[in-house]
C-alpha cells in the first residue's frame, strides 16, 4: 500500500495588527470578521481580546529583528491561506514647529511613523510570498498632502508611506502570489489622538481649532465603524497599490 501522506489544513486566517492597543488598532482587532483567525498584537501594552501580545517600542529598532522573525514563524507554523497585516501603530508626538522640539523625540516620531512601518511591510512581503492570499495596510493621513503646521514629521512619514504603498503596489502587479498593498486614510476618528490635537496649543498646532469644531459637531468617527469599513477593504476589489481615503469610497 502507498503511505499515508498528512496534509497540513489551510483554513486559518493569520491577522498582525500594529498598534493594537488602542484606537483605530484595538478596533480592529475587536471586530475580525473571522473567527477562526489568529490575531497577533504588536503594541507596548496589551491588546484586547483574542489578539495575543507581541510587546514592542516600534520607535526602536531594536525591537524589529524580533518582530520580522516572529512574523515569518507565525507564517510558517499556521500555513494560512490568508495573511492580514495591518500597520495601525503611530504617534503625533511632539507636536510642535520643527525647530523648536525635543530633538530626540522627533528622531522617535520619524522612526516609528516613517521607517519601522516600511521595514516591517519589507518582512510581510518576504515571509508571506508562498502565501496566496495576503493583504498589507497602511494607515496614511490627509497629512500626507494637506500642510498642517507642527505636523511636519507626522505629515512627512504618511506621504513616505503612500509612496511606498504605490511602488511597492507596481512591484507586486508582476509577481506570482501577489501581495494586495494599500494605503488607507481613515479621516478623523474619535481617538486618543484627537484628544492630543484638542489638547495641544494655539502655538504648537495653529489649526487645533478645526479639530476641536469638529468634535464639538460631533464629526469624529467611530473607530469600530472606521474598522468594519477597512476590514471590507480587502476583498473590495482595489487595486494593490492603492491609497484611499475612506471618506471618499
Amino acid at each position: 500500500m502507498p503511505p499515508i501522506v498528512t496534509l497540513a489544513a489551510v483554513t486559518r486566517n493569520l491577522v498582525w495588527i500594529t498598534g493594537a492597543s488602542s484606537g483605530i488598532g484595538a478596533a480592529l482587532v475587536e471586530t475580525c470578521p473571522w473567527p477562526d483567525a489568529r490575531i497577533i498584537g504588536t503594541s507596548r501594552r496589551p491588546p484586547p481580546a483574542p489578539a495575543e501580545h507581541l510587546a514592542a517600542d516600534l520607535s526602536d529598532p531594536a525591537s524589529w529583528p524580533e518582530i520580522t522573525r516572529s512574523l515569518a514563524e507565525a507564517v510558517a507554523g499556521e500555513q494560512p491561506a490568508r495573511v492580514v497585516l495591518f500597520q495601525a501603530a503611530g504617534a503625533l508626538e511632539p507636536i510642535g514647529f520643527a525647530g523648536r522640539v525635543d530633538d530626540s523625540a522627533y528622531c522617535r516620531n520619524v522612526i516609528l511613523n516613517s521607517a519601522a512601518p516600511q521595514v516591517i511591510g519589507q518582512a510581510f512581503l518576504g515571509a508571506t510570498s508562498g502565501v496566496t492570499r495576503r493583504h498589507l495596510v497602511m494607515l496614511t493621513s490627509g497629512a500626507a498632502t494637506t500642510p498642517y503646521p507642527g505636523w511636519s514629521s507626522y505629515g512627512a512619514a504618511k506621504a513616505a508611506l503612500d509612496q511606498w504603498v504605490r511602488t511597492v503596489g507596481a512591484e507586486q502587479a508582476g509577481v506570482e502570489n501577489a501581495a494586495h498593498v494599500l494605503a488607507v486614510a481613515p479621516g478623523t476618528v474619535d481617538t486618543d489622538m484627537q484628544a492630543r490635537l484638542r489638547a495641544a496649543t494655539e502655538a504648537e498646532f495653529p489649526q487645533r481649532q478645526k479639530f476641536e469644531d469638529l468634535h464639538r459637531a460631533r464629526k469624529l468617527a467611530p473607530p469600530d465603524e472606521v474598522a468594519r469599513r477597512m476590514w471590507a477593504l480587502l476583498d473590495s476589489g482595489l487595486a494593490t497599490g492603492a491609497v484611499v481615503d475612506l471618506r471618499h469610497l
